[in-house]
């Protein structure tokens, strides 16, 4: 069946590109609403789904890119295992494929690892209608770029993601959430202190009111850095983090832009208007503010950091940070190489590419 339908989506490639057709790759739709808006054909992968390979004590699963990811959970969880970096949702028809053409991680990202150190390989139908293989399901086995990384955030501008394989790793025998009442600039010193320290950190959140730690490991270990740390224990502790992931946090509930932005994790809090969460410990920070995309920017810029307008008010806004002319260069390569029709996802991150 999957074969046929690699086959298929294959065949709509090619006739695209014969008929100079743009494609709109579309899994499950859940985060849709992320990068610029585009047009085209819609390219379904959702019946491209189901796991291929998960063998529990090599810590690895295969997996079709429409694979729904509460499916691949759900059989994590029965082995008492877990994607290590967390993904949000945004919906209960996420799918692996749209997670890894995000590239989107969760609260544990610092901590245990961004979605692309996870990816160990994948099956690309790129846009010239080749399907290329790259990886595999063990570690250290690449020769040359690591396609793989290229491919995870690349939002499915150089090619369709059609089969994945991830790391993954056992579930913490404990874990403990934390919650101290102190400032954003209290939290920013307070979570690069413990982070600095040898206490098992997998959260590090400024919701606005408070600073909250999760710890996550042996028991012992969870133990001693909690009397270290000290603070009030969160009874629903898989919520709030939830919370956080898939932004249905109180925080999240505002109609102003939101702004993501990334920055070193140490930086004080910039002079900007809004209000604003500190996840990762500080280097990602969300922003709800209705200042000029161009101050905002500019005040990141000066930083080192960059800025991402992950939910825009107009559809027609700059969602990426403009990129410098010399990396502008080498996206347009890339592209022109795994897709010099244009057809896939064109615009998708940046309107000429």
């Amino acid at each position: 069946m999957n074969d046929e339908q690699t086959q298929a989506l294959q065949a709509q490639v090619k006739d695209a590109l014969a008929q100079d057709t743009l494609l709109q790759i579309e899994g499950g739709g859940t985060k849709s609403f992320y990068g610029q808006t585009i047009k085209g054909e819609v390219l379904s992968t959702q019946q491209h789904r189901g796991i291929i390979n998960y063998e529990p004590t090599e810590l690895v699963l295969t997996a079709r890119a429409g694979t729904l990811l509460s499916e691949i959970e759900s059989r994590l969880a029965k082995y008492n295992q877990m994607l290590p970096f967390e993904p949000p949702h945004f919906g209960e028809a996420a799918t692996l494929g749209g997670t890894i053409a995000c590239g989107l991680s969760g609260p544990r990202r610092p901590y245990a690892g961004a979605a692309r150190d996870h990816v160990l390989g994948c099956q690309v139908l790129t846009g010239k209608g080749d399907v290329l293989h790259f990886g595999g399901e063990v570690m250290k086995n690449v020769a040359g770029y690591d396609v793989t990384r290229l491919m995870t955030g690349a939002m499915g501008t150089l090619g369709i993601l059609l089969d994945i394989s991830l790391k993954i790793l056992p579930r913490p025998a404990t874990e403990v959430t934390l919650q101290l009442n102190m400032s954003a600039d209290e939290a920013l010193q307070a979570m690069n202190h413990w982070a600095g320290q040898p206490v098992p950190l997998s959260g590090a959140v400024h919701d606005g009111d408070s600073l909250v730690l999760r710890l996550s490991g042996a028991d012992s270990a969870v133990s001693h850095a909690q009397q270290l740390i000290g603070g009030e224990a969160l009874a629903s502790s898989e919520d709030y983090w939830a919370s956080i992931r898939e932004h249905t946090h109180a925080f999240f509930n505002d109609e102003r832009p939101l702004w993501r932005l990334s920055l070193a994790p140490a930086h004080p809090q910039l002079a900007l208007e809004g209000d604003t969460l500190l996840d990762w410990g500080g280097a990602q920070r969300w922003l709800l503010s209705s200042e000029s995309p161009e101050a905002i920017r500019q005040a990141v810029e000066k930083t080192g950091g960059h800025a991402t307008l992950f939910r825009p008010q107009e559809t027609n806004a700059e969602i990426f940070h403009p990129l410098p002319d010399s990396l502008k260069q080498l996206h347009q390569r890339l592209k022109q190489t795994f897709d010099p029709g244009g057809i896939l996802n064109s615009g998708r991150m940046y309107p000429d590419m």
